[in-house]
């Protein structure tokens, strides 16, 4: 492995892990729904980059489960954070037309 991947790699780790607990941090305060999606949304981001740095390594969850041809985990994540994001929008949206 290069410097540059290590640089990489570290960097979405650290990143991806000050989100989360900052996230983890905000879910007692805040009881909206929106937010609390956007949370959830942030901390599936955290597991999907920690899972995919597992995956560099040879380490971690054999993708032997798969949907056709296609690998359940790599498929889930990404799609269920980017569902969490769009739910949270459409919550944020119909609140928004409520009010007027």
């Amino acid at each position: 492995m290069d410097a540059g991947q290590t640089v990489y790699i570290a960097s979405q780790l650290i990143l991806g892990a000050a989100a989360s607990f900052l996230a983890i941090l905000l879910w007692p305060k805040t009881r909206d729904a929106s937010w609390m999606l956007i949370i959830i949304g942030v901390i599936i981001t955290y597991i999907e980059t920690v899972y995919s740095i597992l995956k560099v390594f040879g380490i971690g969850i054999d993708d032997s489960l798969h949907i056709g041809s296609v690998p359940v985990i790599p498929f889930i994540l990404p799609t269920l954070r980017m569902m969490l994001f769009i739910s949270a929008f459409v919550v944020m949206l119909y609140r928004q037309s409520r009010q007027k």
